[in-house]
């Protein structure tokens, strides 16, 4: 799904201009790279970047031979150390394996070549990249070759030939022929360098009138560390650093030969170009300090660097290696630096789930934290090694080994890695030319083995004949290629325009604040004015003066929070009533009055000011569920004695404040996920009820609405062209919307999704869910008992069929919850999705009709940073402005849009103003909220003017005048004083003026 996209992201080119691009590289010139990419603009570096990639980007995928060939004593093949590090006794003598071992079989492409090349023409790929394997050309390591390795991959390479696709050849992808192991003791030894180079020349003379780009190994590191160093990996040597570094130290050498060999002898007639796969992690300090930074440079000298500094600029190992390590470093004579330097024609670059998180030496992250952004490694590497062309040959993540179609996690990977890549090209100025998805299809894993996925296409390991079955991934990529990245789409882009008169500007809170505090001049008690000693009012003890009536002008706190307000431009204010607090015993038995006039004060000052109060009778909170002691003890909503108890609340609520409400909410965000079935079956019989009680005994005479406000975030299938997942996206609708949404704006049942799936769980699973049925009469009761449909919106969930993280995965409802990693997210990790509410706002159209809809509730966390404000700002804007698309596109009937919330005092990091120190500051966030309230939306040059007669206001002047009385007969008292004394000090001074005279 794409994203909704801010004016303000096309003025990043320029931004990112400003802040620089790399000069010519240098080492240590990739230390900058960390405070470059902590000042970029935010969010809007952070937002999807809707763009294509150049024109001739190569689009790829790639394999590795031992991963997916199999076949391994087939055509002669000989073991290599990958055969035998497989082939150790895992098992107790004598146990089954479980499941297949190692790349014995694997995804067995060496039986279906024309089947993997299928799928590559299926994807529409410019170019796969393959490995040879050492041990099929040469099974001794050296001569002879075997002829049908040879005409194994001669027939690979014709048939992309007939296909159009580029092949991208690794002469090495860790699959070391045993013989030469056991022989020499593999890397660690210096004969291995010569005898790597004898079979890159075979290679070379039979395969490279067909292959353009040639890569000599794959990721040295982990063959130098874990092959010879840790023991991790095969051939599984413990020899320590020492021997790691000197495997290094002659892995570069072999390389360097290679590339000298085709240098001198092959490029001319052939054309080629020859570089080494690189892999690298990316690391973050821990803290934004001059010390970290180095430490995190240190880092990726001891991983990328260790290979990358000798070929790419000098010919020796990056300083801080040498000056760390001391003698445990080999050296390279002045010769050997020459021959090593230069040794690449671009720079092919490995990112992803091979290396980071996994095969990284914890002892090189130096203390600092592991990342897996590839924009800031592409903007390190443009930076450190003199800009060089960037080959991506190996990136993606993985998905679990029980996978298999719908892959949503690895898509979103996918699509943030190429994301950055494309914004490394457009902002940074990387030169990357060409990206490879990892893997073609599903494979041996490594040192994970099969117990995770890295494919396109699904292989069943059990099966005999191998089929691959496209995953989602398939089509993502496809459609990607096709497209040559992101272009813009017409429905991401904001639109110009209003909305129309009346529209209702709002804001939220979810309890004002109560101060009851009464003002000193309520105090009945006689005071002396100590003049002549302590200065201070001394109480006359049993001496009292007549009490007057409380008015709303004696509560301070009111006038506060309704100047804040004002202040916002706000047409409309959303606040929940206290059922615990007015009622504290559930029923009339006991009544705060001083409470219910405190919200009458509150309630008659909004509209004296012109905003218009929207009064939530009941709003779920943790402790009690914002119900009666009483009533939350006995069952709360389970007990049908709620029910009632709440329409006598709700018929207090309309006597005492209805004459200054007029827009009720029955019931706001009931939370579904804290309801059992029976809870829910009550509280839309309560709501009903109270919708019936307003409409027969007060609508006629107090002439306001009511509904009941659900929390409504929207859900989109992870996979977009999946089947199943949408079902689920559907399933979870129902279930967290439609629960309470279809008896009353539908046909008065619960539904029909919901009964079926409880069915099906409920016989097959064991469960013992129960949701319960209405009566006919309870279906006319609760059907239309609505005058507007009240949503609250905050966020887009992904949610897929396959279990993937079972963290995030519920049984009951057969739902994965997955993270789309390129969505903006808040310090919660809320996602910021905005066309995520239009497409709710069409889902309810299309569900229940041309229903008047209000955004009852809208909004996102921040940080207390006013630097992250802006998100607040993007936030509501491009919700806002897809909410209008809603309106004026889709012609849904959209009456009104309220932001969460007023402030950061009652709902913490959400608030529109801050709160520090008892003093409240208006955020950024608001006035631009205000700014597009003054606006009445987004109007644009072309946007005809809209004129609204004047509202009508039922005497707010009049009202102010009549609880007012006593203030204004003693200000006027005090008028006419002041006038009459000014009068007889001018009479009686020019009296004494002219006796002087």
């Amino acid at each position: 799904p794409a994203g909704s996209m801010d004016l303000a992201a096309s003025l990043l080119p320029p931004l990112l201009l400003l802040l620089g691009r790399p000069g010519l590289g240098a080492p240590g010139q990739g230390a900058g790279t960390w405070a470059r990419f902590a000042r970029l603009p935010y969010p809007q570096d952070q937002l999807f970047l809707h763009d294509t990639f150049p024109d001739g980007f190569l689009w790829g995928a790639g394999s590795a031979a031992y991963q997916t060939e199999g076949g391994w004593r087939q055509g002669g093949k000989g073991a290599s150390v990958w055969d035998t590090f497989a082939h150790r006794p895992a098992t107790p003598p004598g146990a089954a394996p479980p499941g297949p071992v190692g790349g014995d079989v694997a995804s067995d492409s060496y039986n279906n070549l024309f089947r993997d090349v299928e799928a590559l023409r299926r994807l529409g790929v410019s170019h796969y990249r393959f490995s040879l394997s050492w041990a099929r050309l040469l099974p001794n390591g050296t001569a002879p070759p075997n002829p049908a390795g040879l005409e194994h991959y001669g027939r690979l390479l014709a048939r992309l030939r007939e296909l159009g696709v580029e092949p991208v050849v690794t002469l090495y992808h860790w699959d070391l022929p045993q013989a030469l192991q056991d022989a020499f003791g593999g890397w660690a030894s210096p004969v291995l360098p010569r005898l790597f180079r004898d079979y890159a020349e075979l290679c070379f003379r039979h395969f490279g009138g067909q292959v353009r780009y040639w890569l000599t190994m794959d990721n040295p590191y982990v063959v130098a560390w874990h092959g010879y160093g840790t023991g991790r990996l095969p051939p599984g040597v413990r020899g320590g650093p020492r021997l790691g570094y000197l495997a290094a130290h002659h892995l570069l050498q072999a390389h360097a030969k290679v590339w000298h060999l085709y240098n001198d002898h092959f490029r001319a007639a052939q054309r080629g170009k020859v570089s080494i796969a690189l892999s690298s992690h990316w690391i973050k300090p821990q803290h934004m300090t001059e010390k970290n930074i180095k430490e995190c440079q240190k880092s990726l000298d001891f991983v990328l660097g260790w290979f990358a500094k000798p070929i790419f600029i000098d010919g020796d190992y990056p300083e801080s290696m040498r000056n760390n390590l001391s003698s445990l470093l080999p050296e390279f004579s002045e010769a050997e630096k020459k021959y090593i330097k230069g040794t690449a024609d671009f720079f092919a670059l490995s990112f992803g789930a091979t290396l980071s998180f996994q095969l990284l030496d914890s002892h090189m992250k130096f203390q600092q934290l592991e990342s897996i952004s590839l924009r800031q490694l592409l903007y390190w590497i443009n930076s450190e090694y003199n800009q060089p062309q960037i080959f991506i040959v190996e990136n993606s993540w993985f998905v679990s080994g029980t996978t298999k179609k719908d892959d949503a996690k690895y898509i979103y990977y996918l699509k943030k890695f190429i994301m950055e890549t494309l914004k490394a090209i457009r902002y940074d100025g990387v030169n990357v030319f060409g990206y490879t998805v990892w893997s073609l299809l599903d494979g041996f894993e490594w040192h994970r083995g099969y117990s995770i996925r890295r494919g396109l296409f699904y292989v069943d390991f059990q099966s005999h004949d191998k089929k691959l079955m496209p995953k989602s991934s398939v089509l993502f990529y496809q459609k990607l290629i096709e497209k040559n990245g992101f272009p813009p789409l017409p429905e991401n882009q904001p639109i110009e325009g209003i909305f129309p008169c009346g529209f209702a500007w709002g804001v939220v809170d979810n309890y004002i604040q109560v101060d009851m505090t009464p003002a000193q001049f309520l105090d009945s008690s006689v005071y002396l004015w100590d003049v002549h000693q302590t200065k201070k009012l001394i109480k006359v003890d049993g001496v009292y003066t007549s009490k007057r009536k409380h008015h709303c002008v004696d509560f301070a706190a009111i006038r506060l929070q309704i100047s804040l307000l004002q202040e916002m431009h706000v047409t409309h204010f959303h606040f929940s009533l206290k059922w615990s607090l007015i009622l504290p015993l559930g029923n009339l038995s006991l009544i705060n009055h001083t409470l219910v006039h405190y919200y009458q004060c509150f309630a008659s000052e909004l509209l004296r000011v012109n905003i218009t109060p929207v009064v939530a009778l009941w709003q779920p909170m943790i402790e009690n569920q914002e119900l009666p002691v009483s009533l939350a003890k006995y069952g709360a909503w389970e007990n049908t004695e709620t029910v009632q108890a709440f329409v006598e609340y709700a018929r207090f609520c309309f006597t005492s404040l209805g004459d200054h409400v007029k827009f009720w909410i029955t019931m706001n965000e009931p939370s579904v996920k804290n309801l059992t079935y029976t809870a829910g079956h009550n509280l839309l019989k309560a709501h009903a009820k109270v919708w019936h009680l307003y409409d027969k005994e007060f609508r006629t005479s107090q002439k306001g609405k009511i509904s009941i406000a659900l929390h409504a975030d929207w859900v989109e299938p992870a996979c977009p062209f999946s089947r199943n997942d949408q079902e689920v996206a559907d399933r979870i609708l129902e279930f967290d919307i439609g629960w309470l949404a279809e008896p009353i704006f539908g046909n008065g049942d619960y539904p029909e999704v919901m009964r079926a799936w409880l069915h099906r769980i409920n016989s097959v699973d064991l469960y013992n869910f129960h949701l319960p049925y209405f009566s006919e009469d309870e279906k006319k009761l609760i059907q239309g008992s609505f005058d507007f449909f009240a949503l609250s919106h905050y966020t887009t969930t992904l949610v897929g069929s396959e279990k993937e993280d079972a963290v995030k995965y519920d049984h009951y409802l057969e739902v994965q919850m997955i993270n789309d990693i390129t969505w903006l997210h808040s310090p919660s990790r809320a996602a910021v999705v905005p066309w995520g509410l239009r497409k709710l706002l069409k889902w309810v159209k299309s569900k229940y009709g041309d229903v008047p809809v209000y955004v009852m509730a809208n909004g996102i966390d921040d940080d207390q940073n006013m630097v992250h404000d802006k998100l607040r700002v993007y936030y509501i804007q491009n919700y806002i402005n897809e909410a209008l698309k809603a309106h004026t596109l889709d012609d849904v009937n959209l009456q009104g849009y309220f932001v969460y919330s007023f402030n950061d005092k009652t709902a913490p990091k959400y608030g529109l103003y801050s709160y520090v120190a008892n003093q409240y500051e208006p955020k950024p966030s608001l006035k631009h909220y205000r700014e597009i309230i003054g606006n009445n939306g987004f109007p644009g040059p072309e946007t005809p003017e809209l004129v609204c007669p004047e509202e009508v206001v039922s005497c707010s002047e009049c009202h102010f005048f009549r609880t007012r009385k006593s203030l204004l007969a003693f200000v006027s008292f005090i008028f006419v004083a002041f006038i009459i004394t000014i009068f007889f000090i001018t009479y009686y001074s020019k009296r004494v003026e002219g006796r002087y005279k």
